[in-house]
């Protein structure tokens, strides 16, 4: 099994709002995935930071993931916000 927990860190409230008007499909679609066994990007009181926690069951839906989010409306929107992630099982 593949984990990745982090923070996604947003630098000013328009930052944060763009994550928030895009998380719900990126989480969808992240969820439909061969393999994916828990996606969870989540608010935290401050507005500015939410916690990310995913599962996948191996590297192979890991990497398929990562290929798919880099692909996709979510990471061309949000690829310059800070991540603040660990990934176990590689």
């Amino acid at each position: 099994m593949i984990t990745l927990t982090g923070r996604l860190i947003c630098g000013n409230m328009v930052e944060a709002e763009l994550v928030s008007s895009l998380v719900a499909e990126h989480v969808r679609l992240s969820r439909a995935e061969p393999g994916c066994l828990s996606f969870n990007v989540s608010p935290t009181a401050d507005p500015l930071i939410w916690l990310v926690d995913e599962a996948f069951a191996d590297r192979a839906a890991f990497e398929a993931h990562q290929a798919r989010a880099r692909a996709g409306a979510w990471h061309k929107a949000t690829a310059h916000l800070r991540r603040d992630y660990r990934t176990t099982g590689l």
